[in-house]
């Protein structure tokens, strides 16, 4: 389950990064990131079978985790960007680093994931905890797929 909550907070970020910095390419219009949230929110309920109240509780803690994830893996690809641009050939040395940091981001995202599953399960039971998981796994998936379908 940790695996997935891994993989998943990297999709989820590396979506949230591409919806935000993409148009969809029929239309020409930027994606509305409030909407994709309200859709995510919506699917997740559903899926968790979450009540009203539960959702109250959980969506606060779940955000957080979230955003924190993305910060994270914002911070790691900032780092990727300016080593890439501020030299043309890069050491070997400088891309240990990298691979070094980038192991260093998955770490510290395992331990957000285990810190806040802790917190989530005090606000919703472990089943819909695990249910609310596989949601958002499935919905980034379905996402991604609509996405790749309109570029």
């Amino acid at each position: 389950m940790k695996n997935y909550s891994s993989i998943l907070g990297f999709a989820l970020t590396c979506l949230l990064f591409l919806f935000s910095n993409s148009t969809y390419a029929q239309e020409s219009k930027k994606m509305n990131i409030a909407e994709f949230e309200k859709r995510k929110v919506e699917y997740i309920t559903n899926e968790a079978e979450l009540t009203k109240e539960e959702a109250s509780k959980f969506f606060p803690v779940y955000n957080e985790l979230t955003k924190k994830k993305f910060d994270l893996h914002k911070a790691h690809r900032d780092k990727v960007e300016k080593m890439k641009t501020s030299k043309e050939n890069m050491s070997n040395e400088e891309y240990r680093k990298l691979l070094d940091n980038d192991v260093d981001v998955k770490l510290k995202e395992a331990e957000l994931d285990k810190e806040y599953s802790t917190r989530l399960e005090k606000v919703i039971s472990p089943e819909k905890l695990y249910k609310a998981q596989q949601a958002e796994r499935k919905f980034m998936q379905d996402e991604l797929k609509k996405f790749r379908r309109n570029e």
